[in-house]
C-alpha cells in the first residue's frame, strides 16, 4: 500500500485523494509523504511489528506443536476447533504469559497461521462419495 502511495506521490496526486482511494487516514498519507520526501520509497518500508513477542522461540515451538496436534490433544473435547480464547488459555497455562485475543491473533498471523472457517455440510445432502 505504501509503495502504491509512493508512486502516486511521484505523480503529484494530493494526499486527500490518495487517502480516499487507499482507504486510510489523511494523517497516515501525510506521514508517508514526509518520509518519502526525506528518504524515498525505501523510507516507506515496514519496520516490522510494533511490539516484541513475549514468547521465546522454545515456548513458541511448544505452543505450535500443541496447535498442530489439535484441540482434542489439549483437552478440548466438545468440538475440534481452536478459538482465540482457547489458544490464549493454552499460552497462559503452558508459558505463564497473558495475551489478549487481538494479541493472540497477531501472534498466529506472525507465525504463518491463518484462521479458517469450518466447512458446514448438510447431513441430508446427496454426496456421490458417501456410501449408501
Amino acid at each position: 500500500m505504501r509503495s502504491e502511495a509512493a508512486e502516486r506521490f511521484s505523480c503529484g496526486e494530493s494526499s486527500a485523494e490518495i487517502a480516499r482511494e487507499l482507504r486510510v487516514t489523511l494523517r497516515s498519507v501525510q506521514r508517508w509523504r514526509r518520509a518519502w520526501k526525506e528518504g524515498g520509497e525505501p523510507a516507506l518500508a515496514s519496520k516490522g511489528p510494533v511490539s516484541t513477542e513475549r514468547l521465546t522461540a522454545r515456548q513458541w515451538e511448544g505452543i505450535a506443536a500443541e496447535l498442530d496436534a489439535g484441540p482434542a490433544a489439549a483437552g478440548c473435547v466438545d468440538d475440534q476447533r481452536w478459538t482465540l480464547e482457547r489458544i490464549a488459555a493454552l499460552i497462559g497455562a503452558r508459558c505463564h504469559v497473558i495475551y489478549t485475543l487481538t494479541g493472540v491473533s497477531k501472534l498466529l498471523d506472525r507465525h504463518g497461521y491463518s484462521w479458517q472457517v469450518p466447512v458446514r455440510r448438510s447431513a441430508a445432502r446427496d454426496d456421490p462419495t458417501r456410501p449408501r
